[in-house]
């Protein structure tokens, strides 16, 4: 197929949907790890063309679903101060952090923009040498590479009042957190097409071989999901546990090279702690030694203590399941606040929000029912 249209066809689609139910011969449950293909799976109704015996678990591959809540709550302190510019993806202007968010911030006289890119924020630093600019530098290894582009740029070129505040995450960290679960319910993964075209899939090996899980490499189309789908169960059908690449037009096993060698020399492994999953060892990064004068929680640190959460948790987290949800232990209709109490203009938890969270998902193409 050429065009994403052909991606798109119903009868492509219906035929999948026929072969998937001819193959099984019992249950089984798989992970699409990315957002961006959870919205797929509920925009189209992939998951009620399969048979009753397939589920679907939505699972952590929402970045801006997953950043710490302290790290928002950083996020608010610096955005609040007057010297500062602080620049952001838009997704992050609505997520709440412990009493507020950035667009509220923006709205209280913050200097917040939203910007498509961290090259925007370097610009702006650029044309405002008497001012600080922060960007907030939020993905999966998608998003990193611009991130150190931008931070190698602002080193060579010796940009000094620009910084990033990181919160970078890594997938196959998460993915081992939930197999080594023991309510882990996860039989098979489709892998994130965007990240593994950067990465590669190299990497997903140990896992599937570690968990004897299979692990299908997928886009983000009907289509490209449905054939992921079927291949991740004839795996399982036959008892096979391996990696394999659907996404073919895009991803390569040793990914994007000149990315990663960037994303190495700018950035270190780190520990990172992650909503709906705690702390997680080596599942972070943070920027290596000589570049750290331009991470700002160092730059701001007198600024960026934090302080300590209520006795009393607040109602939204009374209410929120996200972190049930973010795990895949819940569904988003599964929660009481879901499309009441909480939607995207009064969102009570990040999932509400991001365009690659799961209730936001539900709510835009599944709330009517």
């Amino acid at each position: 197929m050429k065009y994403v249209d052909e991606y798109r066809d119903g009868l492509i689609v219906q035929d999948y949907g026929d072969a998937i139910a001819s193959l099984i011969t019992q249950p089984w449950t798989l992970m699409e790890i990315c957002g961006g293909q959870t919205h797929t799976i509920v925009k189209y109704g992939l998951d009620q063309l399969l048979p009753p015996d397939i589920t679907l678990i939505h699972g952590p591959g929402c970045p801006v679903c997953v950043t710490d809540m302290a790290i928002i709550d950083q996020a608010l302190v610096l955005a609040a101060q007057p010297e500062i510019i602080f620049c952001s993806y838009g997704d992050m202007l609505r997520v709440p952090g412990t009493s507020t968010d950035l667009l509220s911030v923006k709205a209280q006289g913050g200097d917040v923009r939203m910007v498509y890119s961290p090259m925007d924020a370097l610009a702006l630093a650029r044309k405002h040498p008497d001012r600080q600019v922060v960007f907030f530098a939020v993905g999966f290894e998608t998003t990193a590479p611009a991130t150190a582009m931008a931070v190698y740029q602002a080193h060579q070129q010796q940009v000094e009042n620009f910084s990033v505040l990181i919160a970078h995450v890594l997938v196959p960290p998460a993915m081992e957190a939930i197999l080594s679960s023991p309510d882990c319910q996860v039989q098979g993964f489709l892998a994130a097409g965007h990240v593994c075209t950067v990465t590669g899939y190299g990497a997903y090996h140990e896992i599937a071989a570690k968990y004897h899980v299979p692990i299908v490499v997928t886009g983000f189309e009907p289509v490209d999901i449905l054939q992921g789908i079927y291949l991740c169960l004839k795996q399982l059908e036959a008892g096979n546990a391996q990696v394999e690449n659907q996404y073919t037009r895009s991803v390569q096993i040793q990914g994007n090279q000149p990315a990663q060698q960037l994303m190495d020399q700018v950035f270190q492994v780190v520990y990172r702690v992650w909503r709906g999953l705690g702390s997680l060892d080596q599942s972070g990064l943070g920027l290596r030694k000589s570049y750290d004068y331009l991470d700002a929680q160092l730059r701001f640190a007198d600024r960026l203590t934090i302080p300590p959460l209520p006795l009393s948790p607040s109602p939204s987290e009374n209410t929120c399941i996200s972190g049930l949800i973010l795990q895949g232990f819940k569904k988003p209709h599964e929660c009481s606040a879901f499309g009441t109490k909480c939607c995207p203009e009064h969102p009570l938890g990040a999932p509400m929000v991001s365009s690659e969270g799961a209730c936001a998902a539900y709510y835009r193409y599944r709330s009517a029912s």
